[in-house]
C-alpha cells in the first residue's frame, strides 16, 4: 500500500505541476534570497513510476510526460466513474427491461408462475412472487394503490430509496394509497395518502407477494384486483392497468459491462434531472465526457481509454463481490467465506460520515433494490442474506464438481429458508435443467442428519440418495449461492448459529 501511495503522490505532483507554476532551481546559482527547500516539497525532474519515466524541466512536465499522465488520469477517473455509477446503469437496464413489455404507468409485469432462470434479473429468489412496474412522473404527483401483504418499495432512477410499501411500509401491510411527488413539485398535497418525494422522473416500483400453500395465485389475484398507478388528476377515473404474465419468458434487466456501459449510462444521465445525483459522481462523469445536455462523443483516444476502464472496472467489481477486501463484508471474519454487501445495515452506504464505496459497488453489481428493510437487524421479521462465491479453501465454485453445505440444526428462520444458485457472469439465476435453480425448506423428502442438521448438495448430477437435497450445477461454469433466512432469529445475529462453508466432496 505504501508503494501505491508513493506512486499516487508522484503522479499527482506531476499533474499539479502542469496546472501551476511550481519551480525548483536544481542547478541554479544561489541568490540573495535563496533558502533550503524542505524535503519532499520539490519533485525531481526525472521519476521512475509504474506508468513509465516521467520527465520535466524544473517542475514543468515535458509534452510526452504531459500526455502520459493525462492518459493515466483519464483512465483512473474513468475506472472510478465506472465503479461509482453501476447503480445508474443497473436502473437504466431495469427500466429498459420493464418497458419492453409496455408503456410506463399502465403496465405491470407479474411472474404468475414465479420467476425462473429465463429472466435475467440480478439475484432474484425462486420463492417470492415478483411483480414490477415503471413509473414515469410528469409535472404532477402520481398515485400508487398497493395490495396488502407484500414487500414492496420504490427506488428512483439514481437507485436511491424513495419509500417502502406493504409489510415494511407505512401502510403496515394492509395496502394503501401512496402519493409520489415529482422533482421540484411545490403544489398542493392532498390528505389521505402516504406521501414521498422522488428526485427523478423515472422510478422502479417493485413488490414481492407470498405463496399460499405453495400457490402464487392468491398474491397475483390481489395485485390484479387492487394495484393501480395514475396521475393525481385522474383519481376519479383511473386508467386501466395492463397486467402481463412474464413467467417463462426471456427478459433482460442487466446492464452491459463493456464499452456499451458508457452509452447506457449517458442515456440515463440525459433522461433525468441531474440535481439529485451525487456531485462527485457528476464530476467524474463530466471529466470523461458524460454530462447532462452535452453529446457524448469521445474521440478515438478516449474510446480506447473508456474501453480499457470498462474492462478494469468490470473485473474490479467482480473481485469486490466474490472476494471482498473489506473485512466488514464477511459475516464470520477469518472463519467462513459467507459475505453480505451491507456494512452495519447501511443501505445508504454512509457510516460515520464516510461513503462505503466498496459496499456500494458490491451491492449494485450483484443485486438490485435499495430499501432499509433489506439491511437492518430485525429479529423475526424480513430477511437476511449470506452469499458464497468460494469453497472453504477459498477456491471459486466449479459446476463440474460436487459440493455440500451443512446447515446445523435449529436453522434460525421463523418463516422459511432457501438456497438459490446464480450465474457468476450475469448474476441472474443459473440456467440448468431445473426450471427453478433453488431449494427451500418446503422441499418434499428433504433429508435431515441424525443431529438435526441438513446437508445440501450442489453438482451436475445428484449424489445417490440425495435427490431431494440437491441443486443442479453446470459443468464448465462457475456459480455462487445465497442462503436466505426469512424471519431471521437471534441465533443468526449473535452468530451462535453458522452455516458451513461449501465443501468439496469429490
Amino acid at each position: 500500500m505504501k508503494n501505491i501511495l508513493t506512486k499516487c503522490v508522484a503522479i499527482g505532483i506531476i499533474s499539479i505541476a502542469m496546472m501551476t507554476s511550481v519551480t525548483h532551481a536544481q542547478d541554479a546559482p544561489k541568490m540573495k534570497m535563496t533558502t533550503e527547500v524542505p524535503a519532499g516539497v520539490a519533485t525531481p525532474d526525472k521519476l521512475e513510476t509504474s506508468i513509465g519515466t516521467l520527465t520535466s524541466f524544473d517542475g514543468v512536465p515535458d509534452e510526452e510526460t504531459t500526455q502520459k499522465v493525462y492518459d493515466n488520469l483519464d483512465l483512473e477517473r474513468a475506472t472510478q466513474a465506472f465503479l461509482s455509477s453501476i447503480q445508474i446503469a443497473s436502473m437504466y437496464a431495469m427500466e429498459e427491461g420493464i418497458r419492453s413489455f409496455g408503456p410506463a404507468n399502465t403496465t405491470a409485469i407479474l411472474f404468475e408462475e414465479l420467476m425462473d432462470s429465463k429472466a435475467l434479473w440480478l439475484t432474484p429468489n425462486t420463492v417470492s412472487v415478483y411483480m414490477a412496474a415503471w413509473m414515469e412522473l410528469g409535472d404532477e404527483p402520481m398515485v400508487v394503490e398497493t395490495p396488502p401483504n407484500v414487500l414492496g418499495f420504490i427506488d428512483d432512477a439514481w437507485f436511491k430509496y424513495v419509500v417502502d410499501f406493504g409489510n415494511a411500509g407505512p401502510d403496515k401491510g394492509k395496502g394503501g394509497k401512496f402519493l409520489i411527488l415529482p422533482p421540484g413539485y411545490e403544489g398542493e398535497v392532498p390528505e389521505g395518502y402516504h406521501v414521498a418525494r422522488s428526485n427523478t422522473h423515472g422510478n422502479w416500483v417493485v413488490w414481492r407477494g407470498f405463496q399460499v400453500d405453495g400457490d402464487p395465485k392468491p398474491a397475483v389475484d390481489e395485485t390484479k384486483k387492487l394495484f393501480r398507478m395514475y396521475p393525481l388528476s385522474q383519481k376519479d377515473n383511473p386508467p386501466t392497468m395492463n397486467f402481463i404474465n412474464v413467467s417463462g419468458k426471456f427478459n433482460n434487466t442487466i446492464h452491459r459491462m463493456d464499452y456499451g456501459y458508457w452509452e447506457e449510462l449517458d442515456a440515463q444521465i440525459q433522461a433525468e434531472p441531474i440535481e439529485g445525483l451525487d456531485p462527485d459522481i457528476r464530476g467524474l462523469l463530466a471529466s470523461i465526457g458524460i454530462k447532462k445536455g452535452q453529446e457524448f462523443k469521445p474521440d478515438d483516444r478516449m474510446k480506447k481509454i473508456l474501453t480499457d476502464a470498462a474492462k478494469i472496472g468490470s473485473v474490479t467489481a467482480r473481485a469486490l463481490t466474490a472476494r471482498p477486501k473489506d473485512e466488514r463484508h464477511y459475516l464470520y471474519p477469518g472463519e467462513r467465506v459467507w459475505t453480505n454487501p451491507f456494512v452495519e445495515g447501511r443501505y445508504d452506504f454512509l457510516l460515520d460520515g464516510e461513503r462505503l464505496i466498496d459496499s456500494r459497488v458490491y451491492m449494485h453489481f450483484y443485486a438490485t433494490g435499495i430499501t432499509p428493510a433489506m439491511a437492518i437487524r430485525n429479529v423475526g421479521v424480513g430477511s437476511q442474506y449470506a452469499i458464497a462465491y468460494l469453497d472453504k479453501d477459498g477456491k471459486a465454485l466449479d459446476g463440474s464438481k460436487t459440493y455440500k453445505i451443512n446447515l446445523p440444526a435449529n436453522i434460525p428462520a421463523k418463516d422459511f429458508w432457501s438456497f438459490t444458485l446464480y450465474d457468476n457472469q450475469t448474476r441472474g439465476m443459473l440456467q440448468t435443467d431445473q426450471r427453478l435453480p433453488g431449494l427451500d425448506d418446503s422441499q418434499k423428502g428433504l433429508k435431515k442428519n441424525d443431529d438435526g442438521s441438513i446437508d445440501i448438495y450442489f453438482s451436475y448430477k445428484a449424489p445417490e440418495g440425495q435427490e431431494n437435497n440437491w441443486i443442479q450445477t453446470v459443468p464448465g461454469k462457475g456459480w455462487n449461492t445465497i442462503l436466505r433466512l426469512y424471519g431471521p432469529l437471534e441465533s443468526f445475529y449473535d452468530k451462535t448459529w453458522k452455516p458451513g462453508d461449501p465443501e468439496l466432496v469429490e
